[in-house]
């Protein structure tokens, strides 16, 4: 296992889309919460919807749109559909709802990888690393102080 700065880190045969899904099943009530709030202060909505539009292209364009459809289902039935986790059903509203964005546009980065630019991507991924940070490591800063 390679351990990264927070302590933790991918098994050895575990990809990063993996790692996001393992580690969203673990998140907290807390931690949906931080996801939401970075959901709130990263970028506009003009930009996060650019990198949206770029990385839904590459999709199409390598033939994995069915393989983000698939993904797109496993998350929401995480967070909202059937019986979702514990923690997701704490926060649900608008604060669960954001936080699910963030999941869903950290796994449609991760899942578009190098077809996609390092901007946009991390545009896409910035939300959900306020509380996985390996998502975006050196690049996430602290929030700002209140």
């Amino acid at each position: 296992m390679s351990v990264d700065t927070e302590g933790y880190g991918a098994r050895p045969d575990q990809t990063p889309l993996a790692r996001l899904l393992e580690d969203s099943r673990t998140l907290s009530p807390a931690g949906i919460e931080r996801v939401a709030t970075g959901w709130d202060r990263r970028g506009t909505a003009e930009s996060f919807e650019a990198a949206e539009r770029v990385a839904l292209h590459a999709l199409e364009s390598s033939g994995k749109s069915t393989r983000w459809d698939q993904l797109r289902n496993e998350v929401l039935g995480l967070t909202e559909r059937g019986q979702p986790l514990v923690a997701w059903r704490a926060e649900h509203g608008a604060v669960g709802h954001k936080a699910e964005g963030a999941l869903l546009a950290a796994v449609l980065a991760l899942l578009a990888g190098d077809d996609v630019d390092r901007s946009h991507s991390e545009t896409l991924r910035r939300p959900m690393a306020e509380a996985l940070p390996w998502l975006l490591p050196g690049v996430v800063e602290p929030p700002p102080p209140e």
